[in-house]
Order: C-alpha cells, then sequence, then structure tokens
C-alpha cells in the first residue's frame, strides 16, 4: 500500500540567487535544500510496529530529548544515494531497490524497524519533488539524498527503542575528490573499522567514527583516505574509510575486489562495476588480497590499476599505499584505462547517456 505523505511548503526558502551560487560549486555536503522528509515509527522491535505521520517540510533542526537513545547507544543508520538529471530535464535515481535493500539489513543489525523498500523509495520520490530546483546539471554533479534513521525514545535501559524517526534529507553535490587523479592512501596498522561479528557489515555512524582517527593520521602523511587490513587473515586489505577497493591485474583482464566477510559493507557501487566487468568479459574473483599480494603485485607488473569506488567519488584511481615504514608506489601515475572507462560507463548509464542494459535506473519525476 502507497504510502501518503503530506506537504508543508518551506516559507523561507533558498532565493533564487543564492541557490544559482550554491550550485555553481556545490561541493559534497556542504549545503542542504529547502525540505527534508520524515516519518515516524512507534511499536516494539520485538512483535513488530507502526509507520505514520509521513512528511515533507521545511529542512531545520530536529528537537530531540537529551535521553534520546540514538545519544547513548548509537543506534542509528544511514544511507546515501544520488539523483541525476538527465539532457531532457528528468530526474532518476540509480538502484534505489539495492539501498534499500541494504538499509533494512542495517535496521536488523542495529535492532531497529525495516522501511518497506517502496516507502524508502517514494521517501525520495517526494523529496526531489518539492526540491527539483536543486538538483545540479554540471558534469559529475548529482542531487545527495541522505536517509538515516534514529531510535528517538527517551529511555536509559538498554534495549530497542520503541520510538524512532526516518528522515531525508538532500544536498547538491559535485566531485567527491574533484579531478580523478589517483589518490594516496594511508594504511592503518593500528585501527580497525570493524571486527568479525561486529557491525561492518551495516551502514552506521559508529563504522565511521572509529575510522575517523585512522583518517586523521592519514591526513598527517598527505593522504585523502585510509584503509584497513585484517592481520587475522595475513593482511588481507579489507575497504577504505567509506570506499570499496578494486585491484586490476591488466596481462590477465581480471578484477580483484576483497570478498564480503562481514567486516566490509557491500556497496552498490561495488556490485555494480562486478557486473560492468563481467559485461566486458574481464575475470571478476571476490577474494582475500593480502598487503603482501599489493606490494608484489605492484613491483612485478601484475597490478596494474587499483581504484576505490562508493556512491559519493563512483570510481577514484588510488595512487600510493603509505605506511609508518614502507610505502608501495602507484601502479600507474594517471587514471588508468580500464578504471577510467568503467567510471565513464557507471557515470554514463546513471546520467541518461549509456544505455541501461540491466534496467538499473528509476526514474523519480
Amino acid at each position: 500500500m502507497a504510502t501518503e505523505f503530506s506537504h508543508e511548503a518551506n516559507q523561507s526558502p533558498a532565493t533564487a540567487e543564492r541557490r544559482a551560487e550554491i550550485l555553481a560549486n556545490p561541493g559534497f555536503g556542504d549545503y542542504f535544500s529547502d525540505h527534508m522528509v520524515t516519518i515516524d515509527w512507534e511499536g516494539d522491535y520485538k512483535t513488530g510496529g507502526t509507520w505514520y505521520d509521513a512528511r515533507v517540510h521545511p529542512y531545520g533542526p530536529l528537537t530531540l530529548d537529551p535521553a534520546s537513545a540514538v545519544f547513548h547507544y548509537g543506534q542509528e543508520i544511514f544511507e546515501g544515494i544520488k539523483g541525476y538529471r538527465h539532457a531532457d530535464g528528468s530526474v532518476w535515481t540509480f538502484r534505489p531497490e539495492k539501498n534499500a535493500a541494504r538499509f533494512a539489513n542495517s535496521a536488523r543489525r542495529l535492532s531497529l524497524p525495516e522501511l518497506p523498500a517502496e516507502t524508502f523509495i517514494e521517501s525520495l520520490r517526494e523529496l526531489v519533488k518539492a526540491d527539483e530546483a536543486w538538483v545540479p546539471t554540471g558534469d559529475g554533479e548529482a542531487f545527495y539524498f541522505r536517509p538515516f534513521m534514529i531510535a528517538t525514545e527517551a529511555y536509559l535501559g538498554v534495549r530497542p527503542a520503541k520510538h524512532v524517526q526516518y528522515h531525508v534529507i538532500g544536498s547538491p553535490a559535485g566531485n567527491y575528490f574533484g579531478t580523478p587523479e589517483p589518490v594516496d592512501i594511508w594504511l592503518s596498522t593500528t585501527y580497525a573499522r570493524a571486527g568479525e561479528g561486529g557491525t561492518g557489515a551495516a551502514k552506521c555512524g559508529g563504522n565511521y567514527a572509529a575510522s575517523m582517527i585512522a583518517q586523521t593520521e592519514g591526513e598527517k602523511h598527505g593522504c585523502k583516505q585510509v584503509i584497513f587490513k585484517d592481520p587475522h587473515r595475513g593482511d588481507a586489505i579489507e575497504e577504505l574509510g567509506g570506499m570499496n577497493v578494486f585491484f586490476i591485474f591488466g596481462k590477465e583482464n581480471k578484477i580483484v575486489t576483497p570478498e564480503l566477510t562481514g567486516t566490509i559493507l557491500e556497496g552498490v557501487t561495488r556490485s555494480s562495476l562486478i557486473q560492468l566487468a563481467k559485461d566486458r568479459g574481464m575475470t571478476v574473483e571476490e577474494r582475500a588480497i593480502t598487503l603482501t599480494e599489493w606490494r608484489e603485485g605492484v613491483a612485478n607488473g601484475d597490478i596494474t590499476e587499483i581504484f576505490a569506488c562508493g556512491t559519493a567519488a563512483v570510481v577514484a584511481p588510488i595512487g600510493k599505499l603509505k605506511a609508518e615504514d614502507f610505502e608501495i608506489p602507484a601502479p600507474t601515475e594517471h587514471f588508468g584505462e580500464i578504471s577510467k572507462s568503467l567510471r565513464e560507463e557507471l557515470v554514463g548509464i546513471q546520467t541518461g547517456v549509456v544505455e541501461d542494459r540491466h534496467g538499473w535506473m528509476t526514474r523519480l519525476i
């Protein structure tokens, strides 16, 4: 059954001039559109509950009790998904059912209620209807949706909250790393993003908070991102602070990405690139790839390109790997041919200039 949304217009929206100024240089996550979506839930996690009062209303601060469970026990999850302006003026999004499914998986792991997939997708549609003017048109730009769910019950007992809110906010977004040139990566040897049996496969704030100390460490060494490894699996590479990683073995026409072990987030961009690589006849392996294999593969020329991927950056080439006592050089000084081509194909599908053979795109308006 379709969710009915009420609408309250923002009486003090950004002026057309201010919006044009922002869209001329949107950055990433710096500015937000005039409206947001909110849906409430009340019930018992074990026996069920009800979603109610779905509404589009002016963007603004949330009013929460200081005892709200989200502040004390970290019961929250989020997603990231983009809306793309096509040449005919329509706005589309990419594989929203995958984000909806991951959102539900994250909810289960954090003992939060599952939002129906159709409601998730409709919430994106309702927000972009209200704020269509905020969808940018520049090359590589998009409207970034940030759906999130938080436990709002004022209660200090340790149990799943009985009151929860779902929200969606939107932000015009430019290229995450700017020009797609190789980005140097810091190897964290001290910290872990997530552990076995933990929340690594859920998209929750705690995983990102845990990565920030390593991220800060990397920035001191001139690196924009940090990558984690598993010392209990022969220093198997896991993922970056917010992106998955791929290794291209050019001579073998092969692409390798770390297998999903429960400590790695299953990325929508990751699964899409795996499919596009298979479409090209490439061999795709989801398996453990160790730090030693990385070092030796670059040294002997087997590994010809390395890239990270995610919703925000799409595909970002990786340059050097830096650590406290060693460095692995970049396999190529520029954006690798295969990495670049995969990025262009994926972005082309998203923006409507390349055929959507797999039916991945959903029209919002």
